[in-house]
């Protein structure tokens, strides 16, 4: 089974960063340029991991997973991972599936779409998924975005609650 998406793999002594997210949940939208600009600020400091936590009340949540994991399979998770949050009120919230809005993502992102397709399809692509959210749960996951700062679950209550985790953990 293949690793976690890594956004920042960071310096040896980087804090650690994992966000179990929901690529159509609202909060994890909302909070999605909080996280670039913790980013870009920290970009050496921490190392940044995606673990797929879709929840079942969200219809495509799923399948948009799935893209993003088929996207890092050919090293561009990334770029789907922006054009999903970027674009999520283009497509979230419906019960019809948006499989084919995600390929267009593909298409436009210049991924090897039979390597794109080969990967949606395959059944260990949406085990990946599962695993994470299984993994999520057995943290004590229940919604996105859960954060976890070297290892200790971050409740965020304010939108600077994620720098200050890295900060304190920074400290020591």
């Amino acid at each position: 089974m293949s690793p976690s998406p890594s956004l920042d793999p960071g310096d040896s002594d980087a804090v650690s960063i994992v966000e179990f997210l929901d690529f159509e949940c609202e909060a994890c939208a909302a909070y999605h340029p909080v996280v670039e600009d913790v980013r870009e600020k920290y970009e050496s400091e921490i190392r940044f991991v995606v673990r797929y936590f879709p929840l079942p009340s969200h219809p495509n949540s799923g399948t948009a997973a799935v893209a993003a994991e088929a996207a890092a399979q050919q090293g561009r998770f990334e770029d789907m991972y922006r054009a999903l949050f970027e674009r999520q009120t283009q497509w979230s919230h419906t019960t019809e599936s948006r499989a084919p809005v995600f390929r267009d993502y593909a298409v436009e992102l210049g991924l090897d779409m039979e390597a794109y397709d080969d990967a949606v399809a395959d059944p260990a692509t949406g085990a990946r998924v599962r695993a994470d959210f299984d993994e999520g749960r057995a943290l004590g996951v229940s919604s996105t975005p859960t954060f976890f700062v070297d290892g200790e679950s971050l409740a965020i209550q304010r939108w600077g609650d994620l720098e200050s985790a890295i900060l304190d953990a920074q400290r020591g």
